[in-house]
């Protein structure tokens, strides 16, 4: 009995030993954040994701995907689940995908969707849209968001930056350096371009973004994840969800 003890002493203590050390070794933090797209690769950069052993941060709207159901769809209700299960932080994209363009007189804000006509919002509205992706995801998972949003595109306004506040949920943008242009064209930035790129600028505290999948670009970009962690991790950045940012 007291040998198994003094076993189970050890190696609680080494595993407290070898956290430790990792943690020491950090020579930086960095913050992925991944923003619903087409859910082209949405397993890969999960199964990556695991590989590594980091926690990141999305940010959910209804999109279309290449599997037909939209990303908040019940259809997707297992990878959201074994997402949250697996303790990374998730925010509001909005619901319906669209754009603050500007602000209106009389407390408005100009909310376009792309192929509808806009919308002009007061701050009921502003968080109504918000939240309509909360209780999507709530319903899925069972977990709330965390107390963050990213407007799509990162457009902001005032009006729209306000209201969010106002209904709990704090803007969360991404760093120049950190932005790292799944978004862009294959063919005029190529992966090999990207990811030198990214390996070579991001720093301590930037803010990385990124998509489950973009429509447009003919390369994608989610295999240059797993590259992409390992190089960072090789230079002594370590990864954070944007809710342990202080």
């Amino acid at each position: 009995m007291r040998r198994a003890v003094r076993l189970l002493l050890g190696s609680w203590l080494c595993s407290l030993t070898l956290a430790a050390g990792a943690q020491s070794a950090c020579k930086g933090t960095v913050y992925l954040t991944i923003d619903t797209g087409s859910m082209s690769h949405a397993e890969l950069i999960a199964e990556t994701l695991n590989k590594h052993q980091v926690k990141a941060t999305f940010f959910l709207a209804n999109e279309k995907t290449v599997k037909g159901f939209d990303s908040l769809n019940d259809f997707w209700t297992q990878y959201w689940r074994e997402r949250a299960a697996e303790g990374h932080a998730f925010g509001s994209h909005t619901f319906d995908h669209g754009y603050f363009r500007r602000d209106i007189k009389g407390g408005l804000v100009s909310y376009e969707v792309p192929g509808k006509p806009a919308r002009l919002l007061d701050a009921r509205g502003v968080c109504d849209e918000l939240n309509r992706a909360k209780t999507a995801f709530r319903t899925m998972t069972g977990r709330e968001f965390d107390p963050i949003w990213r407007a799509p595109g990162g457009r902001t306004t005032p009006n729209a930056l306000k209201f969010a506040k106002q209904c709990g949920y704090q803007h969360v943008g991404w760093t120049e350096s950190g932005f790292l242009g799944d978004e862009l064209p294959s063919d005029t930035y190529p992966n090999d371009t990207l990811l030198k790129r990214a390996l070579a600028s991001i720093r301590d505290g930037d803010i990385l973004m990124m998509h489950t999948g973009i429509w447009s670009r003919k390369e994608p970009f989610a295999p240059m994840l797993d590259p992409l962690i390992a190089g960072l991790k090789a230079r002594g950045l370590c990864f954070a969800k944007i809710t342990e940012r202080k």
